[in-house]
């Protein structure tokens, strides 16, 4: 079996391939096609990142099964998996807002998120720290709820906004503020570097936060899966664990 360490080469390979090819693009790419939603979009870029990422994968992890945003699932014959978001904040992407990075994670084996504005390599394994750029993550506490700032993000539908919103609100007194970023991966790898103290999400998919729910989980913060509730389906939770009980309550 592939050690962590090779597993993590290759993912970056993929997430710094992809990246390159992106930033090229970035400031010139129009919206190609639309998904669940009129305001849910694709762009060519997307599918040209995840066929490059497929294409290392094909020849670096030939026997591995693949989920991927914009592609068919692959299975595989090794018992692991890739999960790939090839461009996670596309709408972002689109307007010119360097909010958006690539997302690649050998299901709870390693991860890797690229943002190629800012050039910054978030990492991880199973066994291994957190990076970033190669500097170890270690994001201290807030001293409660109240003093931590808190990301959140909201679904295409405007029907699931409405929801979220119901529930941001009980957050928003809670906490010393609110931010929305626009991709999920990001506002993972920003919370395990400490930028954030915290992030939920209800209607993510697994290829937003495989990568980023490792890599919170390495730097030592709480990752909770949060179960359907209502209209809303699952989603994530990641904060300092002395905060996990109190933002839990809210949103939950």
């Amino acid at each position: 079996m592939a050690a962590e360490s090779e597993l993590l080469d290759i993912a970056v390979d993929c997430a710094r391939t992809a990246g390159a090819l992106l930033l090229e693009r970035f400031g010139s790419e129009r919206v190609l096609a639309t998904k669940s939603t009129s305001t849910d979009l694709v762009s060519a870029a997307d599918l040209a990142a995840e066929e490059a990422i497929r294409g290392i994968l094909a020849r670096r992890a030939p026997d591995d099964a693949i989920m991927g945003e914009e592609g068919d699932d692959t299975p595989g014959t090794s018992g692991r998996r890739w999960v790939v978001d090839p461009l996670d904040g596309t709408v972002n992407y689109l307007y010119g807002l360097p909010q958006w990075c690539v997302s690649i994670a050998c299901e709870d084996l390693a991860a890797a998120v690229y943002d190629p504005t800012r050039d910054e390599l978030f990492t991880a394994t199973a066994s291994g720290p957190a990076e970033c750029n190669g500097i170890t993550l270690a994001p201290e506490p807030p001293e409660d709820l109240a003093h931590a700032l808190v990301a959140t993000g909201f679904g295409y539908d405007a029907q699931r906004r409405a929801l979220q919103a119901d529930v941001v609100s009980k957050v928003i007194p809670a906490a010393r503020d609110i931010r929305r970023g626009g991709s999920a991966a990001l506002d993972l790898a920003w919370t395990a570097a400490g930028r954030l103290d915290a992030y939920y999400e209800r209607g993510v998919n697994l290829w937003d936060v495989a990568a980023g729910e490792l890599i919170c989980t390495r730097a030592g913060l709480t990752v909770t899966r949060l179960e359907p509730s209502g209209d809303l389906p699952w989603g994530t939770c990641t904060t300092a664990p002395s905060i996990s009980p109190d933002l839990l309550a809210l949103v939950a």
